[in-house]
């Protein structure tokens, strides 16, 4: 057999038989440690410890604590709750929807005739079957087998929503992991032994605070930081009734799972879907402008906050025109007008100017105007030059009359500290992220997040020049200044706006998958770029000239009716 050359770390390359499985090269010093290796990084894409290594490789070898190795356990936990609801209940669905901080919600319905809910005795038998499963130590393997045959596998095991996955699609062979025999579809490397996932809580949960809240099940893990230990579970219903309100949308249209809207496409029936996506949205954003036209006789400021690539910008333009045809008088007010310039600016731990600092605002000065303006008078607002990094005064005057609300957006709105000096009274936010409620299929739920960085990096290409690499590298940055400065403060909301619109993938596909591939193997962040790619394999692409021009969509791929 072959030699091939392999390099561990930063170790010496050495000469190996082609073959070699990646957990076959760990040390019996690797094997002991407390916070196992569950997977590695092979020529910087993410592999298993199962994987034959057949060409000259580097190796790093991750655990939980990496972002990658995260996501294998927790994909891994998924895949050992969805055996034991097999071992168990051999009629039952169980769904696993959305993430609450940690934490997953999963519904579960035992039987069709059932209705939806698990009940204690239940929930306690399933968890400790999943802690008896790990004691067994069982093989995950990853099998390669011929694609008639995994259709056939996952229509026996009444897996339809995964089966119709493929139904679109036409490789040769299909990956699946296997598990005392209960199989499933691949999507993306999972551990290759149960022994590690140690560490998981099942926690009955009712999504939303009223009685017709979802019933089902929290699956609780750990930190990423702190991957030895589970924290309490951090409930956050009004997330859960974000997720709720647009689980009736996914009724209303009739699309849970990515292969029905597949499905849609290869009907020619995805038009009619895409204007009642957009009408869901357009009711949506008429409803809260009607609700704080109620309050117009207090109310003078709408804040709105959210992530990156939540479509803060067009939910602002679109609220606005519904506020005009309530009567209102809308005005944009930026809090980027008011940064201090390099001078004044907070510094971060590099000891460079930390733009995302809530105190890159001039508080003081913006709380002053805005305490004037709701008093009625005319203040001068500032002008930030980007180049000179400094505050300008241009003779730009503003005035809030009767019937003015002055709608601010920025990712500090909801913090309390932006707008401190301000009367509760005078102030209406909002909420905006992008919170879908359809899954790749019941055991796979479509990351928020990489519904948002897809986004961005369309937007990042089509707008501002920038590669899909660049955006990538970006991307951990933009997620700490989100856990800091937006995540904790979406809490003091008055209302919420989900801007997920079910059909987007369709439309992000074609655009992402030419940006992704320019992504090379030689780069730290072609694993991303890779999981991203093989994420989009899962969707049918449709053009997006079946986007309404003043859709949130427009705000990535172009041709909006809206100036930006």
């Amino acid at each position: 057999m072959s030699k091939i050359d392999i390099q561990i770390e930063n170790k010496p390359i050495e000469k190996y038989e082609a073959g070699i499985t990646v957990g076959s090269l760990l040390t019996p010093e690797d094997k002991s440690k407390k916070l196992p290796y569950i997977a590695a990084i092979v020529n910087n894409d993410l592999a298993s410890l199962s994987y034959p290594i057949t060409v000259n490789s580097s190796i790093r070898f991750i655990t939980m604590l990496d972002p990658n190795g995260w996501r294998v356990y927790r994909n891994s936990v998924s895949f050992l709750l969805a055996k034991a609801v097999k071992d168990l209940f051999q009629y039952a669905t169980v769904s696993i929807d959305y993430s609450l901080g940690l934490g997953l919600f999963c519904s579960f319905k035992e039987t069709d005739d059932a209705p939806d809910g698990i009940s204690d005795a239940q929930l306690a038998k399933l968890y400790l079957h999943m802690k008896k499963l790990v004691e067994n130590d069982l093989a995950i393997n990853r099998i390669k087998i011929a694609y008639t045959d995994a259709i056939n596998l996952l229509e026996k095991s009444g897996k339809s929503d995964t089966a119709s996955l493929l139904a679109h699609r036409n490789p040769p062979n299909t990956v699946m992991h296997e598990c005392d025999g209960f199989c499933d579809l691949a999507h993306g490397p999972l551990v290759t032994s149960t022994k590690v996932l140690t560490c998981f809580e099942l926690i009955n949960y009712t999504a939303g605070s009223s009685n017709s809240g979802q019933i089902g099940f929290i699956l609780n893990l750990p930190e990423r930081c702190d991957a030895c230990e589970l924290k309490p579970f951090d409930d956050q219903p009004h997330l859960a009734k974000i997720f709720r309100e647009h689980t009736e949308w996914g009724r209303i249209l009739g699309v849970t799972t990515t292969g029905k809207l597949n499905e849609i496409i290869a009907d020619n029936n995805v038009k009619s879907f895409i204007h009642t996506a957009e009408a869901l949205h357009e009711k949506k954003i008429s409803n809260i402008a009607d609700r704080i036209s109620s309050l117009s006789n207090t109310v003078k400021f709408v804040l709105i906050a959210g992530p990156s690539s939540a479509g803060k910008t067009t939910f602002a333009k679109r609220l606005s025109v519904q506020l005009r045809v309530n009567g209102l008088h809308p005005i944009t007010l930026s809090t980027d007008d008011y940064f201090v310039g390099d001078v004044r600016n907070p510094k971060d731990e590099n000891g460079k100017p930390d733009y995302e600092h809530v105190e890159a605002v001039d508080i003081k000065l913006f709380n002053e105007h805005l305490n004037r303006l709701a008093k009625g008078e005319k203040v001068e607002i500032p002008r930030f030059n980007f180049e000179t990094k400094k505050q300008e005064f241009r003779g730009n005057f503003l005035q809030v009359r009767k019937n003015t609300v002055v709608i601010i957006e920025g990712i500090h709105a909801l913090n309390p500290i932006l707008t401190a000096d301000v009367a509760a009274e005078n102030k209406f936010k909002i909420y905006v992220s992008a919170l879908t409620q359809m899954s790749i299929d019941s055991n796979n739920r479509i990351s928020t997040t990489d519904n948002r960085l897809l986004r961005r990096m369309v937007r990042d290409n089509n707008f501002r020049g920038h590669s899909a690499l660049a955006t990538l590298r970006m991307w951990p940055s933009v997620r700490r200044g989100e856990k800091k400065w937006i995540f904790p403060f979406q809490k003091e909301a008055d209302e919420t706006f989900n801007s997920a619109l079910d059909y987007e993938m369709a439309v992000l596909k074609p655009i992402a998958e030419p940006l992704l591939a320019q992504v090379k193997p030689s780069e730290l962040e072609y694993a991303e770029s890779r999981r991203l790619t093989e994420f989009l394999l899962n969707f049918r692409g449709i053009s997006d000239n079946n986007v309404p021009n003043t859709s949130i969509l427009r705000e990535y791929v172009g041709k909006s009716d809206f100036d930006y």
